[in-house]
């Protein structure tokens, strides 16, 4: 029998995504087919989280192997469709091109006169006029046809249509626009407001800038800074005030390494991958916290970006490092686990999330049944270290989750994400001092999105986005707690 709290629950999820799923069909349905391939793509997206927890509501559990099943499966339907969307996508391209084609010729045989692009700008862009010139002749009406010049900043946007695919396009006209007039100009391919491609060529001049002495000294002291709460928060864990007792350092190393060890981890994950893609990052600022060590690193790009997979892997990388780093901690834990190990924590601890408590059911079995379960001291590492990473993945501004929303599904997206996620902490924040600090770390110091790339219209493609769902999904298993109803039927307590 399901409590009324519970059927609520089910009831809420289950008019939620059917609003989202219809509010979904009613935009795409305009488009033809090409929307329908599209709003199945979301449907498959959607379809493990809402069948997880769907059940999880009404009581049913579903093992690890049943969630990869879900996780594998919907991003193979996911790859599928995606390959049918781009394929219609193609056949729209060719007819949409021949119709332009028919258009210009008709155009001009009746010999209409077409405004110049002088006779459109509103005013003169702030490059030098022969700069200016060089830069429009890399245009051409096999890449992009430029009908409009805009002044911009240091720069100027270049309105038009775009003639060919973007990755193929951008790197045509940024190599010609590197041969023509060097490394003094940056050119970038995005979205306007309007949703239509646009091309703005920026002086290299505002490329990010190498971090400063004084900055790199902040970095250190915060470095230090992160080290010390590393050991308290390891001192609190064994019953004692690590910074009123620094005569105990050598009880709080352990564990106070093992957090710091999963923190280095998670950024050299970001370091490898940037290196891979020849991109600049800053020295990561951390974030102490006397409650789990630390809240992590802000990390910042010291190149531009050439276009959202770049963005994507690198934001990845880390959370995928420390994550796993974290994930082998407590699975190993929990197996050396016995009778009399240094922890004996509550049960009601593996309550607080979805997948330790879930773990720690397959692998402790019955002993989650006493009021004190006896742990190692990597199960308590690993689950900090899920934390650390998961609270990274929150979909906000420059987190990492931030990045990976922005890199998948857009600027716009990424923006609204930013907004929830703001909202959904200061409300847990009534009740979770933990959450508070977060929302204000994040408001202050990284709600704003990343800068453009160079090439803001290409997407990434279909196995990065089955990743970045995997990849959020495991951040909400991690911080999502067990209601006490499912906890005691699976044993937990």
């Amino acid at each position: 029998m399901f409590t009324l709290s519970e059927t609520s629950i089910l009831a809420a999820i289950l008019l939620v995504a059917l609003g989202i799923l219809g509010w979904g069909f009613y935009r795409a349905r305009p488009f033809g087919k090409l929307g329908i391939l599209a709003w199945l793509q979301s449907v498959v997206l959607m379809t493990p989280w809402l069948l997880f927890f769907g059940l999880f509501a009404a009581g049913i559990y579903i093992n690890i192997a049943g969630i990869l099943f879900l996780v594998v499966t919907s991003a193979g339907l996911y790859v599928y469709l995606g390959r049918q969307l781009r394929a219609a996508g193609q056949d729209a391209i060719l007819k949409q091109r021949a119709t332009e084609r028919l258009a210009a010729a008709s155009l001009l045989q009746a010999n209409s006169p077409q405004p110049t692009v002088a006779e459109l700008k509103p005013e003169i862009p702030p490059i030098p006029e022969e700069d200016l010139n060089v830069v429009k002749g890399i245009f051409g009406i096999d890449t992009f046809f430029a009908t409009e010049t805009i002044a911009y900043q240091d720069g100027a946007i270049f309105k038009g249509n775009l003639r060919g695919e973007p990755e193929e396009t951008h790197n045509r006209l940024t190599a010609s626009l590197r041969q023509r007039l060097g490394d003094q100009y940056r050119l970038f391919l995005v979205e306007n407001t309007d949703g239509k491609p646009v091309v703005i060529v920026l002086p290299s001049r505002n490329d990010p800038r190498p971090m400063l002495r004084s900055q790199k000294a902040f970095a250190g002291i915060l470095l230090i800074a992160t080290i010390a709460t590393s050991l308290e928060a390891a001192g609190l864990l064994l019953n004692f005030d690590f910074f009123g007792n620094p005569g105990r350092f050598k009880e709080a190393l352990p564990i106070g390494a093992g957090i710091f060890t999963i923190l280095v981890a998670h950024e050299i994950g970001h370091w490898l991958l940037a290196r891979r893609h020849q991109i600049r990052l800053s020295w990561p600022f951390f974030l102490p916290a006397v409650q789990i060590g630390s809240f992590g690193a802000i990390t910042r790009f010291e190149s531009l970006l050439p276009n959202r997979k770049v963005l994507f892997d690198i934001a990845l990388a880390g959370p995928a490092a420390g994550g796993i780093l974290s994930l082998l901690m407590l699975v190993t834990g929990l197996l050396l686990s016995r009778p009399g190990s240094l922890f004996q924590l509550p049960n009601q601890f593996f309550q607080g999330s979805i997948l330790v408590g879930s773990l720690a059911r397959v692998v402790l079995g019955s002993a989650l049944q006493s009021s004190l379960v006896s742990v190692h001291p990597l199960v308590i590492i690993g689950w900090l270290g899920l934390v650390i990473n998961a609270l990274n993945l929150m979909p906000a501004g420059q987190l990492d989750g931030g990045r990976i929303v922005q890199a998948i599904y857009g600027r716009k997206t990424a923006g609204r994400a930013t907004v929830s996620t703001l909202i959904l902490l200061a409300l847990v924040s009534l009740g979770n001092n933990l959450a508070m600090y977060w929302a204000i770390a994040i408001f202050f110091l990284q709600r704003d999105q990343e800068r453009p790339s160079l090439n803001e219209v290409t997407e990434p493609d279909d196995a990065r986005a089955a990743l970045g769902l995997l990849a959020l999904f495991l951040m909400i298993t991690t911080l999502l707690p067990l209601t006490p109803g499912l906890a005691g039927r699976l044993g937990i307590g």
